[in-house]
């Protein structure tokens, strides 16, 4: 079965070092969190809101040994009422996890997307 498990982070400049760390603890906090290993991953994408360029987020994910799975970045719409400097991934998964237990993962100043879950043991300050 095919699920997708979301995620997002923030960071604080738009400098490479940063974004690469903090999609890297993204990425190690959903691994984490689900357990599953990389060959069970179809596909991930990645989007940036326009002020973060300085580097593409998916070489976080290369640089964990993401090296077979396809990746694909894009840039998120300037919507005024958006997280600043956010960075949000869609890891495309086969798993026999119903929906349900799917933990999406929403951490620094990307908890006001989905205040809804329960975030107590995944949230890192800023």
């Amino acid at each position: 079965m095919l699920r997708g498990i979301r995620g997002a982070t923030t960071v604080v400049k738009n400098e490479s070092t940063e974004i690469i760390e903090r999609v890297t603890e993204l990425l190690t906090t959903i691994v984490q969190a689900n357990e599953f290993e990389m060959e069970d991953i179809g596909a991930v994408i990645f989007s940036s809101t326009p002020d973060i360029n300085a580097t593409f987020p998916a070489i976080a994910a290369r640089n964990i040994g993401w090296t077979e799975v396809p990746l694909f970045g894009t840039q998120e719409i300037d919507s005024p009422n958006g997280v600043p400097q956010c960075i949000r991934v869609l890891i495309l998964l086969n798993t026999d996890l119903p929906q349900k237990d799917i933990k999406h993962i929403y951490l620094r100043e990307a908890v006001v997307l989905r205040q809804d879950l329960k975030q107590e043991s995944h949230v890192s300050e800023s």
